[in-house]
């Protein structure tokens, strides 16, 4: 079997105003648990926003309460999320995408640890 690196994601959902502050709540930790669960996802951060105002009206709502979630997986079993999304009338939208900027960066800072470590190692070495 071929490995697959894994990739971090960020996956940001809507949830409709009229939906009592408990079930939003209990929404999030559901998006959490597939994330985890059926995505094979590790959970990085999330960030309830709260209740924000849109610029236009979306399915006759001008507000919505926003959660933004970070999360590493290889990919394979993002659709499960997307499933889940499309059948939960509550969350009224979504976008879920691989954040190639956090990827760069964590890659970046790990090449100057591996080329610090090698320096550190080959002065230690000379020493002796």
């Amino acid at each position: 079997m071929a490995y697959v690196k894994e990739r971090i994601y960020e996956s940001m959902f809507i949830i409709a105003p009229n939906v009592p502050e408990e079930e939003r709540e209990n929404l999030v930790e559901r998006v959490k648990k597939i994330i985890e669960e059926r995505v094979k996802g590790k959970i990085e951060k999330v960030e309830r926003m709260g209740m924000r105002k849109f610029a236009y009206e979306i399915k006759k709502f001008s507000e919505g309460d926003y959660t933004v979630i970070y999360f590493r997986c290889d990919g394979q079993n993002l659709q499960e999320l997307e499933n889940f999304y499309r059948v939960t009338p509550e969350i009224i939208r979504w976008q879920t995408f691989r954040r190639f900027d956090l990827e760069k960066k964590e890659r970046k800072a790990q090449r100057e640890k591996a080329a610090a470590e090698a320096i550190e190692s080959s002065e230690g070495g000379s020493e002796a």
